[in-house]
C-alpha cells in the first residue's frame, strides 16, 4: 500500500524557529531528517543537494533568511536591514542556476522594504508569515501543474523522465512528477521510466522512491538507454522539470535533459516540461543567457565515494545544460499550457 510521503521541509515553531528538511543524499537507503538552526546550515543543506529541485531551493532560502535574522531582532532597523542583505547575498550564493533561489529572495527583501517603520521584530514575523505563504503557494501551483498536465499524458503506456521533479523537489507533489501523479489518479495506466541521471542518480535514487511510495509503477533505465525505450515504442511521453526557463522558452534542467529532448523529437515522441511561473527568468531572452553551475570533479572521479576516474584525467561537471524551445511541446504551468513555445505564447501565458 502506498505510503503518504512525509514533507520535504516543514518550519518547526514559531520564532525562534527550526527548518527541518529530508537530507536527499541519504536516499532511497536511509530516511533521515536534518534540522537547520542557522543560515549556514541552510546554505551547506541547498549547496550539497540535501534539498534540491528549484521550487524547494526557493522555499528553503526563505526560511533560511528567517533564520539568519532571528538573532537580529534587537538591532536597530538600520542594523537589521543591512544584516537582511548580508544574509540573502550569502543564500543567493549557493547555488547560480535554479531561479526561484533569486525570486524567492528578491520577495522576501521587497516584504521588507514594504514595511520601513515596523520593528525588526515585526520585520522578522512578517517574513516569517512570507516564507509561510511561499511554501503554501508552491503546494498549490504543484497541484494547478498536475491538473493542467495530465491530460497531456497517455491513458496507457510509458512516460520518461528526467532527474527528480517531485514532491521532494517542492513543497508539494512536485512539477513533472506532479503530471504523472494527477494521470494516475484519475486512471491512466501509466508507467513511469526514469532515467538514472548521471552522476548523482536522482532519478533512481529520488524518482524512483517517490514513485514507490505512490504505487506508480516505475522502471528506472540507464541515461544512455533513452533511445532504445522510445524506438521500441515503451515511451509515449517526455516530462521534466526546469530549473530556469528564459522568455523564449528555453529551459535549463538536469545535465541531460538536452539529449533527451533531441532523442524524443528524432523518435516524434512529445517532450514537456513542467514548471511553475516563477521559474521563468524573463529577464533572458534565451537560454544562452542562463548561468550553468559547475560542481566538484569528485561528484563524477569518485562517485559515491569509489574512484572511478583515473588521478590527473580531467573531469567536466556542468549541473545543467538548456533544451531549446523548438524541442519542447508545451511547457506546463499553474496557468495552463504554453503551446506552441515561443517568446509571444511565454509573453500571452504570463501575461508580460
Amino acid at each position: 500500500m502506498a505510503q503518504r510521503i512525509p514533507k520535504t521541509l516543514s518550519w518547526i515553531g514559531e520564532l525562534p524557529g527550526t527548518l527541518r528538511m529530508i537530507d536527499q543524499t541519504r536516499l532511497p537507503e536511509e530516511f533521515v531528517e536534518i534540522d537547520c538552526e542557522t543560515v549556514e546550515q541552510v546554505w551547506q543543506a541547498i549547496k550539497r543537494l540535501s534539498v534540491r529541485g528549484a521550487p524547494a531551493i526557493g522555499v528553503s532560502a526563505a526560511y533560511g533568511t528567517v533564520i539568519g535574522l532571528q538573532d537580529a531582532t534587537n538591532t536597530s532597523r538600520l542594523e537589521f536591514d543591512q544584516k537582511l542583505n548580508e544574509v540573502t547575498d550569502y543564500l543567493a550564493s549557493s547555488r547560480p542556476t535554479a531561479v526561484n533561489l533569486f525570486w524567492a529572495l528578491e520577495r522576501m527583501k521587497n516584504v521588507v522594504s514594504g514595511i520601513p517603520a515596523a520593528s525588526p521584530a515585526e520585520v522578522l514575523l512578517r517574513l516569517l508569515e512570507e516564507a509561510r505563504a511561499i511554501e503554501s503557494e508552491d503546494r498549490e501551483m504543484c497541484a494547478a501543474i498536475g491538473r493542467h498536465g495530465a491530460p497531456l499524458m497517455p491513458n496507457q503506456g510509458g512516460v520518461l523522465t528526467h532527474c527528480n521533479a517531485g514532491g521532494l523537489a517542492t513543497a508539494g507533489d512536485g512539477t513533472a512528477l506532479s503530471v504523472l501523479f494527477a494521470a494516475a489518479s484519475v486512471g491512466k495506466k501509466i508507467h513511469v521510466f526514469a532515467d538514472e541521471t548521471r552522476p548523482l542518480l536522482q532519478g533512481a535514487r529520488l524518482t524512483a522512491w517517490e514513485c514507490q511510495q505512490r504505487d506508480v509503477p516505475v522502471t528506472v533505465i540507464c541515461d544512455s538507454m533513452a533511445a532504445l525505450v522510445m524506438r521500441e515504442k515503451k515511451v509515449q511521453a517526455v516530462v521534466t522539470g526546469a530549473d530556469r526557463i528564459a522568455a523564449n522558452g528555453d529551459a535549463a534542467n538536469k545535465v541531460g535533459t538536452y539529449s533527451v529532448a533531441v532523442l524524443a523529437k528524432a523518435h516524434g515522441v512529445p517532450f514537456y516540461v513542467a514548471a511553475p511561473s516563477s521559474t521563468f527568468d524573463l529577464s533572458l531572452a534565451s537560454g544562452d543567457l542562463i548561468p550553468i553551475e559547475e560542481r566538484t570533479r569528485d561528484e563524477i572521479s569518485h562517485g559515491f565515494g569509489k574512484q572511478i576516474v583515473p588521478d590527473g584525467v580531467d573531469v567536466w561537471n556542468p549541473a545543467f545544460d538548456v533544451t531549446p524551445a523548438a524541442f519542447i511541446a508545451g511547457i506546463i504551468t499553474e496557468r495552463g499550457v504554453i503551446a506552441p513555445v515561443s517568446s509571444e505564447s511565454v509573453a500571452a501565458m504570463l501575461g508580460t
